[in-house]
Parts: C-alpha cells; structure tokens; sequence
C-alpha cells in the first residue's frame, strides 16, 4: 500500500503533526510513503525514515503524484490544502484531485478528513 503526503507550506507543521501522532501507522512495513519535495524533506527532519520524494508541488510534485494516481500506484492521497492562498501551480492541483476522483481513490484535503482516510486505510491492511 502506498500513500501520498503533500501539504501547502502554511499546512506543513500540520501534515508533519499529523504524522507523527501516528507514526505506528505511517511506518507499517506494510505502507510505502511518497511524498511532494519540501513535505517529505520536513518529514525526514521529524523522524520518518522510509519516505520517497517527488519535485516539491510548484516544480511538477503534485503532477507526479497525479501520474502515480492513474498508473493505480497509490492507494491514498492526504493533502493538506492552504483554500486561502493562491498557489501558481493549481491546475495541478486540480488534475490531482480530479485523478482521486476518477480512479476513486480515498482523498483528504484537511485534518479531520485525514483521519477518517488513515482509518479506512489501516482497515485494508488488516
């Protein structure tokens, strides 16, 4: 199972505490993690050890995780959006979460979403 992590710079102390109240989960043996440049980069910093990087989002990350997406590479998508900056690169945005949609994979752009996905998620590893 693999599972993409991706945060808007205002959104990435989020992502980074979200992970680690859950690092029992994000260090399965089970999961592999990919994640956009910077976020993975902090990532790393706190303590994740096995993550993979892409570009970070503005250099093409969240097209790359788009392809991953429709190749059926990813199993879920957590995404911390910031809906209250303008990001030069939201077309790719919008084509990432427009993949999750058409290839119905579970997509949470938020805190409390990104919860309910890890539940779902971890009841399909069992």
């Amino acid at each position: 199972m693999k599972i993409a992590l991706i945060a808007h710079d205002g959104k990435k102390a989020d992502m980074v505490d979200f992970v680690l109240k859950r690092l029992l989960f994000f260090s399965s043996l089970k999961l592999e993690l990919v994640a956009t440049g910077t976020t993975g980069s902090m990532l790393k910093k706190a303590g994740v050890k096995t993550i993979a990087t892409v570009n970070s989002g503005p250099l093409g990350g969240d097209a790359e995780i788009g392809a991953m997406v429709s190749r059926g590479e990813i199993n879920g998508v957590i995404f911390f959006r910031d809906p209250l900056d303008k990001h030069p690169h939201d077309v790719d945005i919008a084509m990432l979460m427009r993949l999750c949609d058409v290839h119905n994979i579970p997509l949470a752009t938020n805190y409390n979403s990104a919860c309910a996905v890890v539940e779902y998620l971890s009841s399909q590893t069992k």
